[in-house]
C-alpha cells in the first residue's frame, strides 16, 4: 500500500477512463493527489473547461470517503520549460505529503498513469517515485467526446460519460454558461471548416508561421483577436508566411500590418535580439503549425511608440510585463513572451557580469 499516488490529467471531460485510474490509485494508496493539468489556460476547443469546474466534475463521481483521500491541486502548463513544470509537479507534492515527514524521499510515492499517447510523457520523468501501470484502462478518446459536445450530437452517455458528468455538461451549455459554449461551438465549427479545406491533400499539412514579441520600458506589444478562432483573446502580432517570403521579412511585414508600429523599419530591425522556433505539436487547435518568432527590444529610454489595430487585430496596445496572464492568452502566446522576457534576463544579468569583470580586469592593470 502506498502512502500517495500521484495523478496527472487534463480531465476535458472527465470520462470512464479517468475513473477508472482514480478508483485503481484508491485500491493501491492511503491518499491521491489530482494534479489538473493546463490549469492555466484560455477556454478552447481543446480545454473547455477550467480548474474549478473539473474538480466540481470529478468530485460529483466520487463517494464521500472517497472524496476525503483526495487532494485536488491546479497544475498550469510550463510550455518549453519542461524542468520548469517538473520542478513545479515536485514542489506541489511536497506541499501535500504528510508533514511527519520531512521530505517526500520519506514517503512512499508513486504516479499512475498509462502512456496512450504523446502527452502521456511526462510517465517517465520522476524516477524518485515508483510507477503504477493502469490495469485495463477503457480505450476513450476525450477528443472525441468534445467533437460530439460541440458538433451539437447528443452526447454517448453510455459508452464514454457517467451519468453525473453527462448531466454537469448539459447544465453547462444551456444554464450555467451558454455563452461560453456559444463561443466554443461558434470555435469549433470555424476549425472544423479550416480543416476541411485541406482534407482531399494526400499528406498531412504542416502550417508555417511567424510572431513578433516586442518589448519596451517593461511592456510587451500584443493585439485582440478580432476573428476565430481566439476571437477576443490577446496574442502576439503575426500571421502566415507569404510563399516566396522570407521569415524575417514575413515577421515584419505582419507586425506592421496588425499594429501600424510607428517605428522606421531600420530601427525595427536594428532591434532584432533573439529569434526562435515553437513547434509543439499541440500548440494550434488549427493543425500542425510551427512558428518562427523573433524578439525585438526597442530603446528604453524613449516614450513607447505608437500603434493602432488593424487587419486581423481588433486593437494593438502595450501592456506591462507584470499584468500577463496566461488565461487571456492565444494558444501559446504568453509562454513565447516568457521564454524570450526569460532569456533577456540572463543575457543581461551575464552583460552585467562580464562589465563588472572587465572593470576589475582594469583595475588591477592599472
Amino acid at each position: 500500500m502506498y502512502d500517495y499516488t500521484v495523478f496527472i490529467g487534463r480531465f476535458q471531460p472527465v470520462h470512464f477512463g479517468h475513473l477508472t485510474v482514480i478508483r485503481q490509485a484508491l485500491d493501491q494508496s492511503h491518499k491521491l493527489i489530482i494534479l489538473v493539468g493546463s490549469a492555466n489556460r484560455a477556454r478552447d476547443i481543446r480545454n473547455p473547461f477550467v480548474y474549478s469546474e473539473r474538480v466540481e466534475m470529478i468530485s460529483l463521481c466520487l463517494t464521500e470517503a472517497e472524496r476525503a483521500r483526495i487532494f485536488f491541486a491546479p497544475l498550469p502548463d510550463f510550455m518549453y520549460q519542461d524542468t520548469a513544470w517538473v520542478e513545479n509537479v515536485q514542489r506541489i507534492v511536497d506541499r501535500v505529503v504528510d508533514p511527519t515527514k520531512t521530505n517526500t524521499t520519506e514517503a512512499n510515492i508513486t504516479l499512475i498513469g498509462h502512456s496512450k499517447d504523446a502527452t502521456g510523457f511526462f510517465l517517465k520523468l520522476f524516477p524518485q517515485w515508483s510507477s503504477l501501470p493502469v490495469v485495463n484502462p477503457p480505450q476513450i478518446n476525450a477528443t472525441d467526446i468534445r467533437n460530439i459536445y460541440f458538433g451539437q450530437e447528443p452526447l454517448p452517455v453510455e459508452h464514454y460519460l457517467p451519468k453525473c458528468v453527462y448531466d454537469w455538461m448539459a447544465e453547462w451549455r444551456w444554464e450555467k454558461n451558454p455563452l461560453a459554449y456559444q463561443r466554443l461551438q461558434e470555435e469549433f465549427d470555424h476549425v472544423v471548416k479550416y480543416k476541411k479545406q485541406w482534407s482531399t491533400v494526400p499528406y498531412p499539412v504542416i502550417f508555417h508561421t511567424v510572431d513578433n514579441i516586442v518589448m519596451q520600458s517593461g511592456h510587451v506589444l500584443v493585439v485582440e483577436r478580432g476573428a476565430m478562432p481566439g476571437k477576443g483573446l490577446l496574442a502576439l502580432p503575426g500571421g502566415f508566411l507569404n510563399a516566396g517570403e522570407f521569415l524575417l521579412d514575413g515577421a515584419v511585414r505582419e507586425l506592421y500590418e496588425e499594429t501600424k508600429l510607428k517605428v522606421p523599419e531600420p530601427v525595427l530591425r536594428g532591434s532584432l535580439k533573439d529569434t526562435a522556433t515553437f513547434d509543439d505539436p499541440y500548440r494550434s487547435t488549427r493543425g500542425r503549425t510551427i512558428t518562427n518568432s523573433f524578439f525585438f527590444k526597442l530603446n528604453d529610454r524613449e516614450e513607447l511608440p505608437k500603434v493602432k489595430g488593424s487587419d486581423d487585430a481588433k486593437k494593438a496596445f502595450w501592456i506591462p510585463l507584470a499584468q500577463l496572464r496566461c488565461e487571456n492568452f492565444y494558444e501559446d502566446h504568453f509562454f513565447q513572451i516568457q521564454y524570450f522576457k526569460d532569456r533577456d534576463r540572463k543575457s543581461t544579468r551575464l552583460n552585467s557580469s562580464h562589465g563588472y569583470i572587465s572593470y576589475a580586469v582594469f583595475c588591477l592593470k592599472k
